[in-house]
């Protein structure tokens, strides 16, 4: 039995959209299984090497077959590898658009170089349906059997790498901004009369005579790879002080809680409440219940009457 295909490639694209759509679209289905296998085990392996190969180079079905599939298997494991060691990990949704970006961009790669030749050459023309002759062919016999290896390697040896991913390592972003976003321009001098800050002067040379607290921009990261909750507070020479956020006056800020690689960024206010020159104001920031802060930042400011 024989089978001709007019353009591969473009079924492969569409099979793989379809595929996409039935993730997205339909939780559970059996779509998701048929279209999902040579999603990962042909179709990125093809069009790379159509992308390589644009003309036909008396390649049969068996050795064509043996290539797409071990590029497949390479270019999925690389991907894999590469996924593990980034914020995303190894996920249903990462591999998916990963995979689905490779197969597009080597798809259109390997149209392109095809649309220049004069004649038309495609790597399937006709497949043959039969299973090749055991008997009489070593080398088709050699080639499949140590395809069914490698297939079976590389199946192994993903499963080992979703079932037991690299633990990155855990820790938190804990920084400050100044009033240009950017790591300079802190309040370094406030003005303190009858318990109330009128004035504030910053490191730029900007005089804030209005607000009332020393204006800086707090950030924190989620690095622990597991959702994280956070508390800030803030203390001035070893005492607690208030912190001015969203319009009110607070002790401490949180709990904040924030999932595995989200950024929690927002103004502040520090609001001294003691004359003296040099004072050390220290923020720190407490991660879950623990009583130890985790990191701390400081600053340095005057405060005068």
């Amino acid at each position: 039995m024989k089978l001709k295909i007019q353009n591969e490639i473009l079924v492969i694209d569409i099979l793989s959209i379809i595929l996409i759509l039935c993730i997205v679209f339909v939780p559970s289905t059996i779509a998701r299984v048929i279209l999902g296998l040579p999603f990962i085990l042909f179709f990125p392996g093809y069009t790379l090497v159509a992308t390589l190969f644009s003309k036909n180079e008396e390649m049969n079905n068996i050795e064509l077959l043996a290539l797409s599939v071990g590029m497949s298997l390479a270019v999925v494991a690389l991907i894999a590898l590469g996924l593990n060691y980034t914020i995303w990990g190894i996920k249903l949704d990462s591999v998916l658009y990963c995979l689905s970006a490779f197969i597009f961009v080597t798809s259109t790669i390997a149209l392109i170089r095809r649309a220049r030749i004069l004649k038309t050459n495609r790597f399937i023309k006709e497949i043959n349906l039969s299973l090749p002759s055991w008997a009489h062919n070593t080398f088709n016999r050699s080639l499949l059997i140590i395809l069914v290896l490698a297939i079976v390697v590389t199946i192994g040896t993903l499963a080992y790498t979703v079932a037991k991913p690299k633990i990155a390592e855990k820790f938190s972003e804990f920084y400050i901004h100044g009033i240009n976003g950017q790591a300079q321009n802190y309040p370094t001098e406030y003005v303190l009369q009858n318990g109330q800050i009128t004035q504030v002067i910053y490191d730029d040379g900007t005089v804030d005579a209005i607000s009332g607290f020393g204006k800086v921009t707090l950030g924190i990261v989620n690095h622990e790879q597991q959702t994280a909750v956070y508390t800030v507070k803030i203390i001035i020479n070893g005492v607690p002080v208030n912190i001015y956020f969203g319009g009110t006056i607070t002790q401490q800020l949180g709990p904040i809680e924030l999932q595995q690689g989200e950024t929690w960024e927002k103004e502040i206010g520090i609001i001294p409440d003691h004359t003296g020159d040099s004072q050390e104001v220290e923020l720190l920031l407490f991660n879950g219940i623990d009583n130890t802060s985790e990191d701390s930042l400081i600053l340095w400011i005057n405060v005068k009457q």
